[in-house]
């Protein structure tokens, strides 16, 4: 596949978005982010505790799998918002630059 860009993507996830009350349900792929995001910690864990921390193929091709299941729940999530994933995107990228320019990409809070 060529390169894809965020509103492919999401319009393309869009499609395969199969669940109670699409478009109006926040609280069902608020869980399945976490629960995505839980996958990945989880196998990050046994990483360390079972492969003393070595990266194999097996472990890089399942990062990449959940990582694209995030990717879908953000897309799907950005759908219940109405938002756009590329507007989230540079939002995102803009808060960094400036706090970078600032001095203040290290410590906590969301308003630094």
């Amino acid at each position: 596949m060529n390169t894809l860009n965020f509103f492919t993507y999401q319009g393309e996830a869009r499609k395969t978005a199969i669940y109670p009350d699409v478009g109006y349900n926040l609280v069902y792929p608020t869980l399945g982010l976490n629960g995505e995001a839980g996958e990945i910690a989880e196998k990050v864990k046994k990483l360390f505790r079972d492969a003393d921390g070595k990266r194999t193929s097996e472990f890089r091709n399942q990062m990449e799998d959940e990582l694209g299941d995030v990717l879908w729940y953000v897309a799907a999530l950005c759908d219940e918002m109405r938002f756009s994933m590329a507007n989230v995107a540079k939002k995102n990228l803009e808060k960094l630059d400036d706090r970078q320019s600032r001095n203040k990409l290290s410590g906590s809070g969301d308003n630094r």
